[in-house]
């Protein structure tokens, strides 16, 4: 596997309640095939490439989200900045076997997020196709500092997408406060974008927290919301049309939120 970019999305896992069942339920969504990881852990793999992980919740308490993971050359440098820029680490560096080391944090708004050292492990064996990871991005209320904060500590580089039919890939409205991140060293803009920021508005309730929203690509995301549905989950936005395909908002039938996509027809 080639190594990820400073700071590129690099992995993505969910915790469920019920391990056995999410494997069921994305099984068939996605055609993924499991097999066991460390600990209560299944990886999830696409034509036999790695995709996700599914873990059991060691604690009723956490909650039911898939989480995304960063990649870094240096985690106890990127645990510093991520203090320094007002951040919170909530699980100091940890060596995960072999495959790397990971920790896990929260920035000023309230989004839980995760960073990655590869070891053996880069990260995604497949990305951008059918069945894989393409696409998060972070909702807050609190912009400015939620910006500074993500600039600081990745050195992304911002484009601000705000013309009508730009979009917000995250809701239905078009045109809404929508940031795109892309890594240092690349010139900003779609192209090079490898996550972005959204804003909670007050269209939503007062006690959403903030978030990341990872997407996965689909052939077709109209089947795949009526699947979703068949299998018990709940469509949070039914399919949409954005300039960068069509997509839907989805619940698992445990509750956990993600977003797929299906890429225009080139």
């Amino acid at each position: 596997m080639a190594a990820f970019a400073q700071s590129a999305p690099c992995w993505v896992d969910v915790q469920l309640s019920d391990l056995e069942a999410g494997k069921r339920f994305y099984g068939e969504l996605f055609g993924w095939t499991f097999r066991a990881g460390d600990g209560p852990v299944a990886d999830a793999l696409s034509d036999g490439k790695l995709v996700a992980a599914l873990a059991a919740k060691q604690d009723g308490r956490m909650p039911t989200a898939w989480g995304v993971y960063f990649a870094t050359e240096d985690i106890t440098a990127s645990v510093a900045r991520i203090r320094a820029s007002g951040g919170q680490v909530i699980t100091d560096p940890v060596r995960a076997g072999r495959a790397g080391v990971l920790a896990q944090a929260v920035d000023p708004g309230g989004a839980v997020f995760g960073l990655w050292q590869a070891g053996e492990r880069q990260g995604f064996q497949k990305q951008n196709e059918p069945g894989s990871f393409c696409w998060t991005e972070v909702y807050t209320r609190q912009k400015g500092k939620v910006d500074a904060f993500y600039e600081e500590v990745f050195g992304f580089r911002s484009t601000d997408l705000d013309e009508p039919g730009a979009g917000d890939p995250g809701t239905a409205e078009s045109g809404v406060d929508f940031r795109m991140w892309s890594p240092a060293g690349t010139e900003p803009g779609p192209d090079t974008a490898v996550g972005g920021r959204s804003v909670i508005t007050d269209a939503f309730p007062a006690e959403m927290p903030s978030y990341f929203l990872s997407y996965f690509t689909v052939a077709d995301c109209d089947a795949s919301t009526e699947t979703v549905k068949r299998l018990g989950g709940r469509v949070s936005e039914p399919p949409f049309d954005i300039p960068y395909g069509r997509m839907s908002v989805l619940q698992d039938d445990q509750g956990a939120v993600f977003a797929v996509l299906q890429p225009p027809v080139s």
